[in-house]
């Protein structure tokens, strides 16, 4: 298929999803350009395919964080007006790290981005390889990327920014419904950008697209039908 984007380098992998009109703005190209999967993925970092990073979550395949990354976009990229606030970014599910990595590179020196994992394990593979570069060693001195251990499915308030909400949030399993929590953080205007189950066995998903406006007006778009890990308790709960 068209989308099979898979290189023999992480530059041919870009290059690939480019050409395969999975990556069309530059400023996304850029950005994952910045940043080597072989840090992030166990083995073959440069297939356009998942893998599974244990703890039953995976890795996505480079196609769907291409696609997430287009489609929250105008809420990432810093703001044109500089007295504006700073970007923040929510990415639930963060499991190894890469998209956290991706999306700290695209909102700028004073943007945050917090990944947050439901099992501690997760959430220090993540730190750990970012840690593999001086980039990411970078991003998370600086604290424009963090790691954190909580319920994805919440939400996060960040100590001592409880007042703060998001400009964009990405969700990386599939959630049972769209949770109100995710809604009441998003700013006015910010995007969410979730699989949803189609059916109460997850047999069927669709990613969704949602849009709160300036005014807190909240619009829903289906995009396309996806097959991911559920958003549920940790293992042993």
């Amino acid at each position: 298929m068209a989308w099979r984007s898979s290189g023999a380098s992480n530059r041919d992998l870009i290059e690939n999803l480019a050409r395969n009109d999975k990556i069309n703005d530059p400023r996304v190209k850029a950005a994952f350009l910045k940043v080597d999967r072989a840090h992030y993925a166990p083995s073959s970092p440069y297939d356009d395919h998942p893998q599974s990073i244990g703890h039953a979550a995976t890795i996505s395949a480079p196609h769907m964080h291409a696609s997430a990354v287009e489609n929250l976009l105008p809420f990432l990229i810093p703001p044109a007006d500089s007295s504006s606030p700073p970007r923040r970014v929510l990415d639930i599910g963060s499991g190894s790290g890469y998209l956290t990595h991706v999306l700290a590179e695209l909102v700028g020196e004073k943007g945050t981005v917090v990944g947050v994992e439901h099992i501690s394990a997760l959430r220090d593979l993540g730190e750990k390889n970012m840690g593999k570069s001086a980039e990411g060693r970078s991003l998370l001195s600086s604290g424009r990327a963090r790691f954190r251990v909580g319920d994805g499915r919440k939400g996060w308030t960040e100590p001592g920014e409880e007042d703060e909400k998001w400009d964009a949030i990405h969700v990386g399993a599939s959630a049972r419904e769209l949770h109100k929590e995710l809604l009441d953080q998003l700013k006015a205007p910010g995007r969410l950008f979730i699989p949803v189950d189609d059916d109460e066995g997850g047999f069927s998903q669709h990613i969704w697209c949602v849009d709160k406006d300036a005014d807190g007006k909240v619009e829903r778009r289906k995009l396309f039908g996806v097959r991911y890990v559920p958003l549920t308790d940790a293992p042993g709960k």
